[in-house]
């Protein structure tokens, strides 16, 4: 449902929000989150552009989230890439169609629904969920 440029958005934003103090270089995080190097530069550019994101160069430089995770919801974070499409007219462009009709009125307020879903969850949340399993990292057998 997710372009693939809100999915490697999002998987940037929970590793820098693991320890949003320290930098990471881009070659780490693509290495880490499996992304494509040069398609990550773009990605992590729309964070910094969107003030989700701050870059530093040099030694020692590289992205850190520019806010707590707990200040940045997963809604900021798709925004910043690439917004969730809701439907405000007919996309058939029928001059009859002076509202929704019903299907694109239902698929709009399925948007919506996601919208309000991911506007409730932030990277810290995502980061703290009791859980086996956690976020973008191998778990290490016993």
């Amino acid at each position: 449902m997710l372009p693939k440029t809100a999915e490697y958005a999002l998987r940037a934003a929970v590793w820098l929000g693991r320890t949003p103090e320290k930098a990471a270089s881009a070659d780490l995080l693509a290495g880490t989150i499996q992304v494509p190097r040069r398609y990550l530069h773009k990605v992590l550019q729309d964070l910094v552009k969107a003030g989700l994101v701050q870059s530093q160069s040099g030694p020692g430089g590289g992205y850190r989230l520019a806010c707590q995770p707990e200040e940045i919801t997963i809604l900021d974070v798709i925004n910043a890439v690439g917004p969730i499409e809701r439907i405000h007219c007919c996309p058939l462009g029928l001059p009859s169609h002076t509202s929704l009709c019903p299907l694109h009125r239902e698929l709009d307020a399925a948007y919506a629904a996601v919208e309000e879903a991911f506007s409730r969850v932030t990277v810290a949340q995502v980061l703290n969920q009791p859980d086996l399993v956690p976020p973008l990292c191998e778990v290490k057998p016993l």
